[in-house]
């Protein structure tokens, strides 16, 4: 492509598409992209959120359409920095880099390959732009000129002149999209990084409402397990007091998987409707494992030969699922065979991709869709549209769901589901964590198995505080706490200590539980303002040039910072930001703005929480009923304390969407040193109540 884009670039016009959100079209875009098939109904708010004049950043961007596909540019300051571009597991701080978006369940490089890749970033500048390309576009983060004078090109010259990263000189980005002769860009202002983020998720349609048993402990079980099996694991759970809200049912619940027949296995759930119901009776939901490649076998294979891809995936059609009737077939089948028997959800496994594994799997991306999409554009869009197809029967039940999936694209902060992986490196999960944030994602740092006891309390606590607290011990018949090594859980071998580490699980998982009323407003906010409920450092404190590296810490709400350990660490370094922060455990205050040595027993995640923060702790539960009151034990960090508002809703259905919801508020009498609870808002059942005695009130 020609190095100076604006010789041969056409004037850009940007248009005000909602609030704070500027769109121009470029020459001819492709007609599959994220905007057409991914984007849900607007929620700007804010009408009167607008400048008079466009931002700065729209005059600067250039387009050119060229051989290789479209380039894009534009400027940028010698110290801004640039997050985004989805899931990523190895670096979170972009600058300086090239990143290559690409569908692929193995991520093992800092290339660009992601489960979730989106195209769209943040500047520290304060803005967001989102290209609409379902393409593997590239992006060359602040990539500068080397400056003529800095040195002669010869050998003469020092390593740090001929490989300077640093040479003075205009700096700017740069993105490519092959194969496409034209693009939409969209930005979204700020003015800081965690606005415009905000403004994207808004635009996507408001980040998703769990149901509030969504928000507790997650099982999934063996892929051999019966109906009798997996009430057996209930009742274990709800004899010792492990807490458990969902039960998971893997491959083996089918009659055919890899590819998937959808059918109930008669051997192993004679009478599913039976079992589900029995679970209900004990709080427990049911999630089904499946992915979306459809069996031979399958009842719905035949009436989807025809909107199905040229190619095969382990035998199974390929839906396409751009097309209204492909929707339809597979989403009225799931509708009859599990919702309505009363499946509370599903994970949507392996529609990703593979392609550094020994047999690389699924579509080639010269597979060919009856929709007009080719195999890489697929890629792209296959996660998100799955995720639909299977929500609609849950909405038109008026009954909300929360679920587990492999991909997703752009614009999915509206849907119920939440990424994991394969891949299980645990510092990377952190790192996962904290990036998610940046474009509407959420993920989830599942446990499988530890190296040592130490290595399962530390993941145990990380995915407590992440949006889905899920275990997913798939391959042993045994929770990990009864036996980590694998070869003797497998043999039904139980470890001596297990009940002491089961203890220490107990305690991590109801400490989850503890905090479901803040966790359930912090996502109340993701749906109504668009702030993502875990988030980098970063995105709060962008000013503080120490947090702009950070990915071994993250945000929950606005109120605390989460600082996980590895492996048998006790100890480690943590910068706070500017302020004063408080030891959750402890209450002793800790001055920001510097880095802090913290140490924790294995049994203790390091916790931090901001000064004047009012935390609406609750008595823990080993479930979430309908009914259930939660009676709070409110701690208090600072003097003096903010008020906090607690979201009120029935927890369960789309009702919220037509306002039948309220906030109720908890704040401290600092004359009295007592806290206090609004009334219940008129027309709702009771959902939190004080206790009469609490925790420490923390000063």
């Amino acid at each position: 492509m020609a190095n100076d884009v604006t010789e041969n670039s056409a004037a850009l016009s940007w248009e005000r598409s909602a609030p704070g959100v500027w769109t121009t079209c470029f020459a001819e875009p492709e007609a599959q992209t994220p905007l057409r098939h991914l984007l849900r109904a607007n929620q700007s708010k804010n009408a009167n959120d607008v400048r008079p004049e466009p931002p700065a950043v729209l005059d600067g961007v250039a387009c050119h359409a060229g051989p290789r596909g479209v380039l894009v540019r534009l400027p940028c300051a010698v110290d801004e920095d640039f997050y985004g571009l989805g899931l990523q597991f190895h670096s979170l701080r972009q600058t300086g880099r090239k990143k290559t978006l690409r569908v692929n369940s193995d991520p093992s490089c800092d290339l660009g390959d992601s489960h979730a890749p989106v195209p769209f970033f943040v500047s520290t500048a304060g803005y967001g732009i989102h290209f609409d390309t379902a393409r593997k576009a590239s992006f060359y983060f602040g990539r500068q000129e080397q400056d003529p004078n800095a040195g002669s090109g010869s050998l003469n010259d020092s390593e740090e002149t001929l490989y300077s990263l640093r040479a003075e000189g205009a700096r700017h980005v740069e993105v490519e999209i092959p194969l496409a002769r034209g693009i939409t860009l969209t930005i979204f202002e700020g003015p800081t990084v965690l606005d415009a983020v905000a403004r994207y998720n808004r635009f996507s349609g408001g980040g998703c409402l769990p149901p509030l048993w969504g928000l507790g402990v997650w099982y999934r079980g063996h892929l051999e397990w019966s109906h009798e099996e997996a009430s057996a694991m209930l009742e274990q759970f709800r004899a010792s007091g492990i807490p458990c809200d969902v039960i998971g049912l893997e491959p083996g619940w089918q009659t055919a998987a890899y590819s998937c027949s959808y059918r109930w296995n008669p051997a192993r759930f004679p009478n599913p409707g039976a079992f589900i119901a029995g679970m209900a009776d004990r709080n427990a939901h049911i999630n089904l494992w499946e992915h979306g490649f459809v069996h031979p076998t399958s009842p719905v294979h035949e009436n989807l030969l025809a909107l199905s891809a040229d190619t095969r995936v382990w035998g199974g059609l390929v839906p396409d699922f751009t097309i209204p009737r492909a929707r339809e077939c597979f989403a009225r089948f799931h509708a009859g065979e599990h919702i309505g028997i009363g499946v509370s959800g599903y994970k949507l496994d392996e529609c990703d991709g593979s392609d550094f594994t020994p047999s690389p799997w699924s579509f080639p991306d010269h597979a060919q869709f009856p929709g007009g999409c080719d195999g890489e554009q697929m890629h792209a869009l296959f996660g998100s549209l799955y995720q639909d197809v299977l929500e609609q029967p849950f909405v038109e039940r008026n009954t909300r769901t929360f679920g587990l999936v492999r991909s997703s694209h752009s614009f999915s902060a509206p849907r119920p589901y939440v990424l994991y992986s394969d891949y299980y490196d645990h510092r990377a999960y952190v790192r996962a964590l904290a990036s998610s944030g940046f474009c509407g994602l959420l993920w989830t740092p599942e446990v499988r198995e530890a190296s040592s006891r130490g290595d399962l309390l530390r993941r145990l606590q990380t995915v407590v505080f992440s949006p889905l607290a899920g275990i997913n011990a798939w391959y042993i018949p045994n929770p990990p706490w009864l036996q980590l090594d694998r070869k003797k859980n497998q043999r039904g071998e139980i470890d001596p200590a297990a009940s002491e580490i089961e203890h220490a699980c107990r305690e991590i998982l109801r400490l989850r539980m503890r905090f479901l009323p803040y966790f359930y407003a912090a996502f109340a906010r993701y749906h109504f303002d668009g702030i993502p409920p875990f988030r980098a450092v970063v995105m709060d404190y962008p000013d503080d040039p120490q947090t702009r590296a950070i990915d071994d810490c993250y945000l929950v709400g606005d109120s605390f910072l989460v600082a996980p350990l590895f492996q048998d660490d006790t100890s480690r370094c943590v910068y706070l930001p500017q302020g004063t922060w408080h030891d959750f455990w402890t209450g002793d205050g800790l001055e920001g703005g510097r880095e802090h040595t913290i140490t924790s027993p294995q049994e203790q995640l390091p916790l931090f929480v901001k000064s004047g923060s009012l935390l609406p702790l609750a008595a823990p539960v080993e479930y979430v009923s309908d009914s259930l009151v939660f009676k709070l034990e409110p701690r208090r960090y600072g003097n003096p304390v903010q008020p906090t508002r607690l979201f009120v809703d029935d927890g369960l259905t789309f009702d919220y969407r037509r306002g039948r919801f309220a906030w109720q508020d908890l704040t401290w009498d600092k004359t009295n040193d007592v806290f206090q609870l609004s009334e219940t808002p008129a027309g709702f059942a009771p959902r939190y109540a004080l206790r009469n005695h609490s925790l420490p009130l923390w000063t």
